[in-house]
């Protein structure tokens, strides 16, 4: 039985749907990244698995538990803002006892000056800044606990936010774009910290984010949500090489993939250039499909060589690599190819060439945007095709 599980969410606003039945589960210690463009849905989703909002349907299970109906702070969950949402009059230390002292203390005991008069609570203060001062050691932010938000940078106080989140001990971790207000160099950095966080804690965590990058580096499965549906999840590798649909291979990949059009015949058979591709599928009838194609599986050839002619229009030097943007001669689409400054030394804007696509590399997908199976046509499966 999975730790964490949202079942068939459903969510609209003013009657448009924004989550449109999202189903996804987490087993104890695993990490899964929530990826989309925004105004897909997936912050939306997170504030309802925390109880911040409420779906219009669905359920959600958090260590074995039905808690669509419980109050954020009985669900056990901690998250992590885009803001960070420190208070910004209290200190670091202050602020990574907030989920304790409202757990720990009663109303009473939490008043300033009547709470030390209690019984009990010096106590329970004294093992909540043990706590605080343990999770901020391992965070290596054991300095900044008299600092307030205002007196630190983005990093120490995303790192806060995270020590916060960490010590209450939670049944599962939610992420909104934790990383979104940092620079570039700080962020690959965070990115380490977190999944850090993640392994030592051993609780599931779901992380919301625009950026694929972070997606693919940091999760164990990426589920990637496109208008309100999820259309896949899956480890990362199988998402990038092997996506189940049309706009999750629009969606991940830097440089961004080729999608190509082409007719799909009678026989299920697809020509495009010199190659042929046979796709197997229940669908009769000749059709439009796509072609798609990464650009590091396109090689550039010489002139009047190559299954396809094109024309280069730009070069893109990325340092290890070039990207040549090319467009092609029979139907004017461009074509991306990653190529490495040695493969594209001495290629200039205007220059004729030949692009040759790597045929067990390429995927094909249906008009409603599903992948279709597909295997390159031999010259014996040609010869059979033909009589």
């Amino acid at each position: 039985m999975s730790v964490f599980g949202l079942r068939d969410i459903r969510k609209s606003f003013a009657g448009n749907a924004i989550l449109k039945g999202v189903s996804l589960e987490a087993e104890a210690g695993e990490f899964i990244a929530l990826v989309g463009p925004s105004g897909c849905g997936k912050s939306t989703l997170l504030r309802i698995a925390a109880g911040l909002d409420h779906a219009d349907s669905g359920e959600i299970r958090i260590g074995g538990r039905e808690v669509s109906q419980l109050r954020a702070a009985d669900r056990n969950v901690a998250m992590v803002f885009q803001s960070y949402a420190l208070y910004p009059h209290l200190t670091a230390g202050q602020n990574i006892a907030v989920p304790l002292a409202m757990r720990r203390l009663s109303s009473a005991q939490r008043l300033p000056f009547i709470g030390p008069m209690l019984p009990g609570q010096r106590r329970i203060c004294a093992d909540i800044q043990k706590q605080v001062a343990a999770t901020a050691a391992s965070l290596k932010i054991d300095h900044l606990l008299d600092r307030k938000p205002g007196q630190m940078s983005g990093g120490q106080r995303q790192r806060v936010a995270l020590a916060r989140a960490m010590v209450r001990d939670p049944g599962v971790f939610l992420m909104d774009e934790p990383l979104s207000n940092l620079d570039a160099n700080l962020r690959v950095h965070a990115r380490g910290e977190i999944v850090e966080l993640h392994r030592r804690a051993g609780v599931p965590t779901l992380y919301v984010t625009h950026d694929q990058s972070e997606a693919l580096s940091m999760a164990d499965r990426v589920a990637v949500m496109i208008g309100g549906n999820l259309l896949q999840i899956a480890a990362p590798q199988t998402i990038y090489d092997d996506p189940d649909h049309v706009e999750v291979a629009r969606f991940i990949g830097q440089p961004r993939i080729n999608l190509l059009s082409t007719i799909r015949d009678a026989r299920g058979m697809v020509q495009f250039g010199t190659l042929r591709l046979a796709s197997s599928t229940s669908r009769e009838g000749a059709a439009n499909v796509t072609l798609g194609i990464r650009p590091e599986f396109v090689q550039l050839r010489a002139e009047g060589q190559g299954t396809l002619a094109a024309r280069v229009e730009r070069l893109e030097f990325l340092g290890s690599e070039v990207i040549v943007f090319a467009r092609l001669s029979a139907i004017g689409d461009t074509v991306l190819a990653k190529v490495t400054p040695a493969e594209a030394r001495g290629l200039v804007a205007g220059q004729a060439i030949g692009l040759d696509l790597d045929p067990s590399r390429i995927m094909l997908f249906a008009e409603d945007g599903h992948r279709l199976p597909s295997t390159p046509v031999s010259a014996a499966v040609r010869e059979t095709v033909h009589g």
